[in-house]
């Protein structure tokens, strides 16, 4: 005995015949070739096209943009309420069964798109086939892109922010601690650690904006679009661009499914991104070794030899340094893609979003893991103090002293380093001259000129903007300080519609 009620009707999936006559299910790529072709796809076609072990992690954005689609039809008349009811049905069926990693993908899905679609088929009937209706893959997979990048690039600013939360605890911890400058990786001039931490949070602040600004860009709704076209159907874009939490609208149908310039500028913004990041390993693989001991890595963060018992190796650094270069490489990929496409969509654009994927996620793990390094490292301030007793590094000093004199700069330079060059002979500092010894050298040295051999003195000296006195480094922790807790990061936005 059964119900009188009816489930959900079901029909039987499309199909082609094989060459004995026999029906077979017909793959999602045969879907979109029906009526053209008289031959379905041959299996190495099938399989050198699908982008599903690529795509696939769109689906969230994907049935997005299809729950926002659904609603748009129904408002231009091109799906009853009902209708309209059974695909908005269909597609949270199919999305709780892919977030619960039950979806039962098929060998002939091509692509996320397709998989998606011939699911809700087979869960709603024939009412499925109307999912498409009024758009083209090609404006369907540019939403999906840049739905994805919205949230993505949400969340490496919360990351960028972390980092820079990072070393400004380090910068206030070691406010006065004093290390050698570097350039040429020579000692240069003394230089307050602290300073040296806020020049990584200003570096992270462009990154940051950098991110904000191609986040904007893109944040730009081309569903209806078309193929190049646009659609025949009355489709109030206005209203899907609401739906999905959009400001804007694409307003050329063929750049609105061409232009990629967004996965480019993105890839821009975190190749830039790596590059710093590469920078500051290399001063963390440097400042750990032995020859420096200005820091120590946390050992569960390092590695150790499979020979030789004594190593402790700074792998991560040197990772986030190797990986660099293959997000440059990822860059250089797409930029290459598309500098020889016509207008408007062509198949070429598929290999956007392996490159695009891998870089997002190096960039993501980097910035984790560099922010759980700057939040423990330790600074060794007995190897720091030690090292600001050789290399010269007030030179400068008496140099600035002589200037001061009216003696002209590049004169005085001159009888500055013919100075060095004699303390260097008789292994002494320039603090170990005796005035008359410096008065042999020039007449403007006075008695009083060994007092400007002081590290604070010729760190409190560069008191202006962007210096390195104690008063500027402070101001700029104060600055620092209430910037990054008066605008937190944005927390990822959910992967929702709005409707």
């Amino acid at each position: 005995m059964t119900s009188g009620k009816r489930g959900p009707r079901r029909t039987p999936p499309a199909t082609t015949r094989t060459a004995r006559g026999r029906a077979k299910p017909m793959a999602a790529s045969s879907q979109a070739r029906t009526g053209r072709f008289t031959d379905p796809p041959h299996e190495l076609v099938e399989r050198f096209t699908a982008s599903l072990p690529v795509d696939r992690r769109l689906f969230e954005y994907d049935i997005l943009g299809s729950l926002a689609h659904c609603r748009t039809l129904e408002r231009a008349g091109a799906l009853t309420r009902a209708e309209c009811r059974a695909l908005l049905r269909g597609l949270e069926r199919v999305r709780t069964e892919l977030r619960e990693q039950r979806f039962p993908f098929a060998a002939s899905d091509e692509d996320i798109h397709m998989a998606v679609e011939r699911r809700v088929t087979a869960l709603e009937g024939p009412v499925g086939g109307k999912l498409h209706t009024g758009r083209s893959r090609n404006d369907q997979v540019t939403l999906d892109l840049r739905l994805y990048l919205r949230d993505h690039l949400r969340m490496a600013e919360s990351q960028l922010r972390d980092l820079q939360r990072a070393f400004l605890r380090q910068a206030r911890r070691h406010a006065g601690v004093i290390i050698p400058g570097y350039t040429h990786l020579q000692r240069a001039q003394p230089v307050l650690l602290a300073h040296h931490f806020l020049a990584y949070v200003e570096m992270l602040e462009r990154d940051r904006t950098r991110v904000r600004d191609a986040g904007t860009r893109l944040n730009v709704m081309p569903l209806g679009s078309g193929a190049l076209a646009g659609s025949n159907y009355p489709l109030d874009r206005a209203f899907t661009a609401k739906l999905l939490g959009f400001p804007a609208i694409t307003q050329n149908s063929i750049d609105g499914v061409s232009d990629r310039d967004y996965v480019a500028e993105t890839l821009g913004a975190l190749a830039i991104i790596m590059a710093h990041l590469s920078r500051l390993s290399e001063e963390l693989i440097v400042w750990s070794s032995q020859e420096f001991s200005f820091v120590d890595l946390p050992d569960d963060l390092c590695t150790g030899s499979s020979m030789m018992p004594q190593k402790k190796n700074p792998d991560v650094p040197e990772l986030i340094r190797g990986k660099t270069g293959r997000v440059y490489g990822h860059l250089l990929a797409l930029l290459t893609t598309l500098k020889g496409l016509p207008l408007s969509y062509n198949r070429d654009m598929q290999e956007d979003k392996a490159p695009l994927f891998d870089a997002m996620d190096t960039v993501a793990d980097s910035l984790t893991i560099s922010a759980e390094l700057i939040r423990r490292l330790r600074v060794r301030r007995d190897t720091l103090a030690r090292a600001m007793s050789s290399g010269f590094l007030l030179a400068t000093e008496l140099a600035d002293y002589l200037v001061r004199k009216g003696v002209a700069f590049r004169e005085a330079h001159g009888i500055v380093g013919r100075l060095v060059r004699s303390c260097m002979t008789r292994n002494i500092d320039l603090s170990g001259l005796s005035p008359a010894q410096l008065k042999t050298a020039s007449p403007h040295f006075a008695d009083d000129a060994l007092s400007c051999l002081t590290l604070t003195g010729a760190i409190d000296r560069k008191n202006l903007i962007g210096g390195t006195a104690r008063r500027q480094v402070a101001r700029q922790l104060k600055h620092w300080e209430a910037r990054l807790a008066s605008t937190p990061a944005r927390p990822p936005r959910p992967a929702r519609s709005r409707g």
